[in-house]
């Protein structure tokens, strides 16, 4: 059961940032021209490292590669959209979507914790191989 339940936590955690980073990278363009709308510095720079962290965070944590780590950036990240993208806090909708990001970045603190579970790449990696 514990098997089941750690992939399930990573899929329902890793699928919102693949999903995003994926919409980002084939929507480039657009992404950039949001980004610099709302006064985002170095769109040229911010933009791919947005979509590694998205896209590339999201997978490592979806297999459980180096989970820890993925998760705390992730987390900061997740927390620096929030404080960039949601605190126009009289609409209800930002202020929702700030707590969101807030609790979301709370989940990936377990992951910090706990690491990505006994079906994880970094579990896989941490057995001894057998063969001579």
């Amino acid at each position: 059961m514990d098997k089941l339940i750690s992939v399930a936590a990573r899929l329902l955690m890793a699928q919102l940032f693949i999903i995003s980073g994926w919409q980002k990278l084939t929507g480039f363009s657009g992404t950039e021209g949001y980004f610099a709308q709302m006064g985002i510095p170095l769109v040229g720079v911010v933009t791919p490292l947005v979509i590694l962290i998205e896209l590339g965070g999201g997978l490592a944590l979806l297999f459980g590669f180096k989970t820890r780590w993925v998760a705390a950036v992730i987390a900061l990240f997740t927390v620096g959209s929030a404080l960039i993208a949601h605190t126009h806090f009289a609409d209800p909708n930002q202020a929702i979507n700030f707590m969101k990001n807030v609790s979301i970045a709370g989940g990936l603190l377990w992951f910090v914790r706990n690491g990505g579970g006994s079906a994880s790449v970094d579990i896989a990696m941490d057995r001894p191989s057998h063969s001579s």
